[in-house]
């Protein structure tokens, strides 16, 4: 099967969503992988942007600790910050 039949016709920037064992993914060309430079087994940090859908960037252990960190703060300080908005 040729990737225009099994995608439905779908641009080549567009990705499908598929049934993978009993989960559902992505599968991104090897093209894309390549110029990302993730390979299989690599993880993602996932973003939800507001009316924009997602950003996905490769997963790094020490900025996810430090957004957790500041999202703490932000929850522990949250009337501070609210009056420093003002």
């Amino acid at each position: 099967m040729t990737r225009s039949e099994d995608e439905g016709d779908l641009p080549a920037e567009a990705l499908q969503i598929r049934r993978i064992g009993n989960s559902v993914g992505l599968i991104l060309p090897k093209e894309l992988l390549a110029r990302l430079k993730l390979r299989e087994g690599d993880k993602l940090h996932i973003v939800e942007q507001t009316e924009r859908g997602l950003k996905l960037s490769p997963y790094d252990p020490h900025h996810a600790r430090g957004m957790e960190l500041a999202r703490q703060a932000f929850r522990d300080y949250a009337d501070t910050f609210k009056a420093l908005a003002k």
